[in-house]
This record gives C-alpha cells, sequence and structure tokens, in this order.
C-alpha cells in the first residue's frame, strides 16, 4: 500500500517557522499535483470541497493541515495510557465503524504538529510531576501516527525521546505498516508498538483504504525482531455468522508468526463495537449502504468518559465475548495478556 499523499495542504502561518514547517512548505508548493494554501488557524478549517457528506468525508480524507500545538493541558487517556501525547489528528482510513466519527464530523481532515520538541517537553513536565510514579502516554488517542510518520517523523522523535525517560513509558497503535525508519533507532524498550487487526471479514467489510492483515503482521513481525514492547489492540469485536472461528483463526496466525520473534510477553486490548448517537448519524450520511450493527434495540445503553452515551451489546453477549478472547489468549498465547476488555 503507497504511503499517504495530500490533495491540498493548509499551513496555519505560524507553523512555517518551525523546521518541519518549513520542509513541507517547501516540499509541498512545488509539488504541481498539491494545492497549497495558508490559513490562520489550524482549529478552523474552511473550504474543503464536497457537494455532498460523502464527497466532503472523501475530500477531508485528502487534507493535510499543518498546525502548532499551543502548550494546553494533555487529555487523559482512559484506560490505555495516564495522558495523550498529541502528535496529529485523524488518519487517511475511511473505517465505517470510526469512534472519532463522535468527535471529529463529517469532515475529519488529517492534522499534523510542527513543533515536536515543545509538545516533548510538555511530556517531561508530566513525568517529572509524577515521580517516582512512571507516566504513560498514549500516541495514537486521535489519529493514526504512523500513516502521516513518513512526513513528520513525530514518531522517531518521540521514541527517542522516551528511550531516555527512565519514568516515561510512549505507546501507539496502528494500522499502517510502513514501520521501517523506526526499526534501527535507539527506543530502550520504553515505547510499546501495538498493531489495530481484525479479522479478513472485518477489515475487508469496515476498514477502506488500510493495509491487508498479513502485511499488518510482517510489520509487526518486523517491530518484534528490533525488540520493541509488541501489542495488539483486537476491535472492534464485531458478532456476525463465523465470527469465534475466523477469531480463532486471527489467533492461529498470530501463534505462527510471532512465536519466535517475540522477546516479552504480548499485550491486547479487546475493544468490542460500540458506537454513539452522533457516530450513527454521520456514519449513515457518510457511508448510507453501511450494514453496521447498529440496531439500539439490541444494545445496552452506557455513558461513556467524555459524556456521550453509548451503545453497547448486551452483558450476556460481552461476557461471552470477553470468555472466548480469554480462552483464545491463553491457549494459544499462553505468556501473554490482555490489558482490559470493554
Amino acid at each position: 500500500m503507497e504511503v499517504f499523499k495530500p490533495k491540498r495542504v493548509l499551513f496555519e502561518q505560524k507553523s512555517i517557522d518551525y523546521p518541519l514547517g518549513e520542509k513541507l512548505y517547501e516540499k509541498f508548493r512545488r509539488d504541481p499535483d498539491v494545492i497549497v494554501k495558508m490559513i490562520g488557524s489550524h482549529n478552523r478549517v474552511m473550504g474543503i470541497p464536497g457537494k455532498n457528506s460523502q464527497e466532503g468525508f472523501r475530500e477531508a480524507k485528502r487534507t493535510l493541515v499543518v498546525g502548532v500545538r499551543k502548550s494546553g493541558e494533555f487529555q487523559t487517556c482512559k484506560p490505555s495510557a495516564h495522558y495523550q501525547l498529541p502528535l496529529s489528528t485523524s488518519c487517511p482510513g475511511m473505517c465505517e465503524y470510526c469512534y472519532l466519527h463522535t468527535t471529529l464530523g463529517k469532515k475529519p481532515y488529517l492534522r499534523i504538529y510542527v513543533n515536536i520538541h515543545e509538545i516533548l517537553a510538555k511530556a517531561r513536565e508530566y513525568i517529572n510531576e509524577r515521580l517516582p510514579d512512571i507516566t504513560v502516554f498514549e500516541g495514537a488517542a486521535t489519529s493514526d501516527p504512523l500513516a502521516l510518520e513518513h512526513l513528520t517523523g513525530n514518531l522517531e522523535e518521540s521514541i527517542k525521546f522516551f528511550a531516555s525517560q527512565s519514568h516515561g513509558r510512549f505507546r501507539f497503535v496502528t494500522k499502517y505498516t510502513n514501520v521501517d525508519s523506526l526499526l534501527n533507532i535507539t527506543h530502550g524498550g520504553n515505547t510499546r508498538f501495538r498493531f489495530s487487526i481484525n479479522t479478513p471479514f472485518v477489515i475487508t467489510k469496515y476498514e477502506h483504504n488500510t493495509p491487508a492483515l498479513d502485511d499488518r503482521l510482517e510489520a509487526a513481525r518486523k517491530v518484534a525482531a528490533a525488540g520493541y514492547p509488541l501489542g495488539f489492540i483486537i476491535g472492534p469485536v464485531i458478532v456476525y455468522d463465523g465470527w469465534e472461528v475466523d477469531y480463532k483463526t486471527l489467533f492461529l496466525n498470530l501463534q505462527a508468526g510471532l512465536a519466535r520473534v517475540v522477546k516479552e510477553p504480548l499485550t491486547f486490548e479487546i475493544i468490542t463495537h460500540r458506537y454513539t448517537a452522533r457516530a450513527k448519524k454521520n456514519i449513515m450520511d457518510i457511508f448510507p449502504k453501511n450494514n453496521l450493527p447498529m440496531d439500539e434495540s439490541e444494545r445496552q445503553l452506557k455513558y461513556g468518559q467524555f459524556g456521550y452515551t453509548k451503545y453497547l451489546y448486551p452483558k450476556e453477549e460481552m461476557k461471552n465475548i470477553n470468555q472466548v478472547f480469554e480462552g483464545l489468549v491463553e491457549k494459544y498465547l499462553p505468556n501473554s495478556r490482555i490489558e482490559y476488555f470493554v
């Protein structure tokens, strides 16, 4: 799969005062296939075209906004970490179920930050405030930063930074596979590289413009061989005819491909399919022919940490799903651990 190339790049005026911003500006303004414009603020983006929601969504996914992240407080990030590390927003993927349909709306343009050293300096402040405890940062709470790494280098900078932090840990998750630039850098075991995986049925049906499962697993093998702590998010777990067989096959593939290269226990985060009312509305506008399981009469309600009402599978079904995955981990990767199930 080719790396992401934007159709248009919008530069916040202040961004070109930073080396990365200047570098990207010089790169794209010389490219005749890319529209380059200056904007006042990365938080106020106007003019992304589209005659309807479907067109607007596709155009937003080809729009890159280059901005400066102001030195505000970091968001918390339960249950995976203490804080979010804000490197970017959105990604080129067009997954129908994406939870960011709730927060990013119908035009989820891609945004990167050029002031990575200021962001990491803020992370150091958080680490020092919590000493002697270890502080964990999540780099992919609102994005897939690996999809944009060939443009930013922000993951490399972050991994090198955390390698020097005895009380700081970094983790991020990706569906993408362009890992080669990160394999030979010093990480000190302080960065956990995680891949979002699912059954071929779910990937093919719902995860548009993302790499295939085999490509993700090959990238995971490279990462494990480079000595990174490795983990997997399996999500969303979707119940469909034959789901248990398909997820069993997924674990058989993990066992076969990783047994010889993994140097420390794998971690798993199991996330069942859920959605909010706002997400459903946006999904129905953007993907009007989708067949995601979003019948409220078949769901239970739960209030999320940001105040959104979520529709989850019923309690008995959740219990069954949990038992299935506990059994798969225990049978096929017994030295691994499930960090959480939601």
